[in-house]
């Protein structure tokens, strides 16, 4: 993702995997697109009516804490929301995330209101984010690794059938 621009959806502090889908829900199925119209409903019921594709989610710190069910990541993707700021990430949820496509960034969240317009510009440097509304302007570094790899391939399933294997930075550097 090179360019991305979308309302904030703002959510707050300690939001964990029970809040972005509810444990009732994925006992009747773990089926994304069915748990899509039922994100975030114990915060705000409605929620996912209101999301439109492109949106990007705000959080504070220990985003996705609790379980580590992949589906939480993978229902914020299919209601149309590709990225996720927060101030920090629970580790499961952060590499859900990465090997769901999903692009987890770990920034300064404060200034951001409901509704305020984010624009994200990605190059070599990392990803650049911008606040239209305050003007605040944050560079990240980008994600380095096995791990950027794999969401630049968009995914685990998608880069391991790209590559066919995990590929080590000093093999593919030969």
């Amino acid at each position: 993702m090179n360019d991305h621009r979308g309302h904030a959806r703002r959510v707050g502090d300690n939001v964990n995997t029970d809040y972005i889908i509810a444990s009732t829900r994925k006992k009747e199925t773990l089926d994304e697109n069915v748990l899509k119209r039922y994100l975030f409903e114990a915060i705000d019921p409605a929620f996912a009516g209101s999301v439109r594709t492109g949106d990007v989610l705000v959080a504070g710190t220990n985003f996705g804490c609790g379980s580590a069910m992949e589906v939480a990541a993978t229902v914020v993707l299919a209601a149309g929301i590709p990225i996720v700021l927060a101030r920090s990430f629970a580790r499961s949820f952060y590499r859900n995330a990465i090997n769901n496509g999903l692009l987890p960034i770990e920034c300064d969240t404060s200034d951001i209101l409901e509704g305020d317009m984010i624009s994200l510009s990605t190059d070599v440097a990392g990803t650049t984010i911008l606040n239209e509304r305050s003007g605040r302007r944050e560079t990240r570094p980008p994600l380095d690794g096995i791990a950027g790899d794999i969401l630049a391939a968009g995914g685990l399933v998608p880069y391991l059938r790209r590559e066919g294997r995990f590929v080590r930075a000093e093999d593919s550097a030969s």
